[in-house]
């Protein structure tokens, strides 16, 4: 005997090996034998074989009419054999029944199961909803296909275009504009990206890249709600002082300030002066939420993301010619020896007389001319003149503060390398991919940016180390070590800095540029103003969850913008290789990897990968021809020509772990996030 019966949502047929009162040991076409219960067991017939009657059986329910099934079915629960009768005839055979079973077992928009081959009929309504939702299913499935084939022939659909970064980067597998990419470059067996790039989805490299960086980090666009930045209303004292900045041409945000007062007297005041938005804005309120979403200012070359609206930063940098609130740190050196004799933190209005720029004065500002009173170039400006003493004492006690820092470090910091800068001629607002680039050079450790450096070091290692003394948390930067592989994190405990030298290092100097800047500075107006029991006042309080929080967001939201800043410097870094016609450059190897090597440009900021590098060492100086490059992945093909050293030599140590380190780029990833990379130096911010 052969019994039909259901097994796991679907009817199988078997041959009947033995029999109990409430199961059955049943044989199926394949050998295998199964346990079946009793209950379901919905037909039982001596022929034909079980698998010729579900042969049959299926033929004849594809053949249904399912809306004269629904009609011709009974009212209430009812068995499949009775529907049999009513659609086919009297005495149905039984592979008409079988075929009244599968037809109603595969049709729940019709007929609802009741188990044991009974079914009931679905209403009316529901009938109609489902045969609704099947035919847009079936035409969104046609959709699909069209997209796909236009897709395969090189077209974009523009739905498909309007989806390029969902798709790509953070796809809804159910939607149809996404299964269309997938069927497309499944039949073409093509990358979904280069289907796409083919199909001309992408307007341009540049584009791909800012509009993927905005579609993951400012979805609703980079506009700012209508803010007023509130007015700073305590009565704070004038300072007596006069403070001058030293930023780039192009910085808006003047955040630090510096002023020398005592010269001559035997002990100097330096001041080190920070904006005060905290003076003014609180945590939770309207311009604090868009500070915090944002987290920092983002930069890129020719363009920049503020953390904060320009009529907001207007009304708290430290613009020449006014006398602006700021979070001062005097610290007193000996004229004589330079020893910090102590520190002093103050609430006060500062008289900014100059905002320096280093880049028209690098050339006029040079050690030397700190150094020799009796150095003087002709072209001269009478606002280099007029601060000479006042940075000579600043870049004594510079170059003093990093020694000892070096001394704490157990080695000297090193900086081999330039800094670059891009420059996008023709470029009056969001850059289009298509400019002039041109890339200069600044020598790091220049003395205008060891002054800034050294000074901010001491403002956020002083501040830090005061609120860990007063037992306020704050937003802190640490490194256990420069051994490698230990990295700089951040945390909520004054902790020592390896890297920079230092006890303890709270950012704490930017606060229109950095939200971790703006948090700390609340902490340090609470200690400014209540002293031993500022934990008590301050804004965030020991072990505060939303501190973590703050700590969280930032990581991440910084890790994604240097990411995102280190992409468009390679690909302005690519666009003038192609822009100046370079077919070959010098380099250095610094790393192998599976089949070549890595080399880093000998003057542009690019590293890359090459092929020919068999025998040569880490440190060896090669020339290199250059091959294809592609803007979407950042990457460009070179092989070694010609060996330009005559002895392998180890690269100088310039890698070190800690705030100097460089991260080592690389094409990018399609579809996988940037890698992070550390901050190039400190206080290292591009204007």
């Amino acid at each position: 005997m052969f019994v039909l019966f259901e097994e796991a949502g679907k009817y199988l047929g078997g041959r009947v090996l033995s029999e109990a009162e409430a199961s059955a040991q049943v044989e199926l076409e394949s050998g295998k034998r199964v346990k079946v219960k009793g209950a379901n067991i919905v037909l039982r017939f001596e022929k034909p074989a079980p698998a010729e009657l579900l042969a049959e059986a299926r033929t004849l329910a594809a053949g249904m009419d399912l809306d004269l099934a629904w009609e011709f079915a009974p009212e209430g629960e009812f068995a499949f054999a009775e529907l049999a009768v009513d659609y086919f005839q009297a005495h149905p055979t039984l592979a008409q029944q079988a075929a009244a079973l599968l037809a109603l077992f595969e049709a729940p928009h019709y007929f609802r199961r009741a188990g044991k081959g009974r079914f009931k009929k679905a209403p009316a309504e529901i009938v109609q909803q489902a045969l609704a939702a099947i035919e847009k299913k079936k035409a969104v499935q046609a959709q699909i296909a069209e997209w796909s084939a236009q897709l395969a022939e090189g077209v974009c659909p523009a739905p498909v275009r309007e989806q390029l970064f969902k798709i790509l980067f953070r796809p809804d597998k159910n939607a149809p504009e996404y299964k269309a990419v997938v069927e497309a470059a499944r039949a073409t067996q093509r990358p979904p990206l280069e289907l796409l790039k083919q199909a001309g989805a992408i307007d341009s490299p540049y584009q791909f890249h800012w509009r993927r960086f905005l579609f993951e980090n400012f979805p609703k666009g980079t506009g700012f709600p209508a803010l007023q930045a509130p007015a700073i209303t305590d009565e704070l004292p004038l300072a007596d002082v006069q403070a001058f900045s030293i930023d780039d041409s192009q910085t808006t945000e003047i955040d630090d300030a510096l002023s020398v007062a005592g010269l001559g007297s035997g002990t100097v005041q330096v001041g080190i002066h920070i904006a005060a938005p905290g003076l003014a804005l609180v945590p939770g309120s309207p311009i604090d939420q868009v500070a915090r979403a944002r987290m920092s200012t983002v930069y890129m070359p020719g363009h920049k993301i503020t953390m904060l609206p320009d009529d907001v930063v207007e009304a708290y940098t430290l613009q020449e010619g006014r006398d602006c609130p700021a979070v001062s740190l005097y610290a007193s050196f000996d004229e004589a020896t330079l020893e910090l004799k102590g520190t002093e933190t103050k609430l006060e209005r500062v008289p900014i007389v100059a905002n320096l720029r280093h880049d028209q004065l690098d050339g006029v500002v040079t050690q030397t001319w700190l150094e020799d009173a009796s150095v003087d170039g002709e072209n001269t400006p009478e606002v280099a003149k007029r601060a000479r003493a006042p940075l000579s004492f600043l870049f004594r006690v510079a170059k003093q503060l990093k020694a000892q820092r070096e001394v704490v470090r157990g080695k000297p910091e090193s900086f081999n390398r330039p800094d670059y800068n891009f420059r996008l001629v023709g470029n009056d607002g969001e850059p289009t991919g298509n400019e002039q680039v041109k890339i200069g050079t600044r020598q790091r450790g220049a003395p205008l940016d060891l002054i800034v450096s050294e000074a901010m070091i001491l403002a956020n290692s002083s501040w830090g180390g005061w609120l860990g003394e007063l037992g306020v948390p704050g937003l802190y930067r640490s490194q256990a070590s420069l051994a490698p592989g230990i990295k700089v994190r951040m945390g909520t405990r004054a902790l020592p800095h390896a890297g920079l030298g230092v006890k303890s290092y709270a950012w704490s100097t930017s606060p229109l540029r950095r939200y971790t800047d703006l948090v700390n500075q609340w902490q340090i107006i609470a200690a400014a103003r209540h002293g031993k029991t500022a934990a008590l006042a301050a804004p965030f309080k020991p072990k505060d969850a939303d501190l973590f929080s703050i700590l969280s967001g930032f990581d991440a939201a910084y890790a994604a913008y240097n990411a995102h800043q280190g992409g468009m410097e390679r690909f302005w870094t690519l666009k003038y290789l192609q822009q100046q016609g370079i077919a070959e450059l010098d380099a250095t190897l610094i790393k192998d990897v599976g089949n070549g090597a890595l080399v880093r440009a000998d003057t542009l900021p690019l590293v890359f990968q090459v092929t020919g590098t068999q025998g040569l060492m880490r440190g060896a100086r090669v020339r290199v021809r250059l091959g294809e490059i592609d803007e979407i992945a950042l990457d460009v093909h070179a092989t070694v020509i010609e060996r330009l050293d005559a002895a392998p030599a180890e690269v100088a140590a310039e890698e070190e772990s800690g705030e100097d380190e460089e991260e080592v780029a690389g094409p990018i990833a399609i579809a996988v996030d940037l890698a992070d990379s550390d901050e190039a130096a400190p206080e290292k911010v591009p204007a």
